[in-house]
């Protein structure tokens, strides 16, 4: 299987614990997505990549002319559109494809947002590059995922035990390789918020269904990792912990 398939397999099967997952339902990101929306002029067309099930298009659905949530998963489209249309959000439309090959004409968007996507996505600056392309000159994007971090000790057991609790995770990038990612495609970006996450360990591995095999390969790592490790993600006893996570802002050159 590719990993376009399995990404799209794996959040499938998956796509109504998404959707009620408070973890992706909540949050002050979403609540800065919002905020940002809403103090514009309301005309903005944006497109929200790897939708998953929707939160970051329903954040801003109410603030723009239109949403297009786009992810490479049908049946989370299918958990948009339905809920969507319960809560009477009709400027979202759903398309589907993937990150890297954007089915739209150059300069379609005024915004690109996506929050909790791009570690599964099999080439970001190929991505990145579709981006700029289909955002007019002078567009904006706001990306939200989980993060990569500095200290190699620290940064190779969260991207160990994110491929184990899912096998179409990819990679979790640092701040600086995002900027450098975003520099590269035409993008000048900042970092403008870095926060925690608590991950309870439990929902955690349900929401993704890990094989219970894996489960207990992450339960190992977590306990026989250096002290600094568990220190620094504040591994419980049961296995739950905090991940990094980070908010990047650019405009698009040209």
């Amino acid at each position: 299987m590719k990993h376009h398939d399995q990404v799209a397999d794996a959040f499938g099967s998956t796509a109504a614990a998404y959707l009620t997952s408070q973890v992706h339902a909540s949050g002050a990101d979403l609540d800065n997505l919002a905020a940002t929306f809403a103090a514009t002029n309301g005309h903005a067309t944006v497109l929200d990549m790897g939708c998953g099930a929707g939160h970051a298009s329903f954040a801003v659905a109410p603030h723009v002319r239109e949403v297009v949530a786009y992810d490479i998963a049908p049946q989370m489209l299918a958990t948009v559109e339905a809920a969507a249309k319960a809560r009477g959000l009709t400027r979202i439309r759903t398309q589907q494809g993937a990150a890297e090959t954007l089915p739209f004409e150059d300069g379609s968007f005024d915004w690109a947002i996506s929050r909790m996507s791009a570690h599964h996505w099999r080439d970001v600056p190929r991505a990145l590059a579709d981006v700029h392309r289909v955002l007019k000159p002078g567009g904006r994007l706001k990306f939200i995922d989980i993060a990569g971090i500095d200290d190699p000790l620290y940064d190779t057991h969260i991207q160990a035990v994110e491929v184990l609790r899912d096998a179409s995770h990819i990679r979790d990038y640092r701040a600086d390789e995002w900027l450098a990612m975003l520099d590269r495609a035409g993008f000048d970006a900042t970092v403008s918020e870095r926060w925690r996450i608590d991950i309870d360990f439990d929902t955690w591995v349900a929401r993704m269904r890990t094989p219970p095999e894996r489960v207990t390969a992450i339960r190992s790592m977590w306990a026989s990792a250096p002290d600094e490790v568990k220190q620094y993600f504040d591994v419980q006893a049961d296995g739950s912990f905090k991940l990094d996570a980070l908010m990047i802002e650019g405009t698009r050159r040209g």
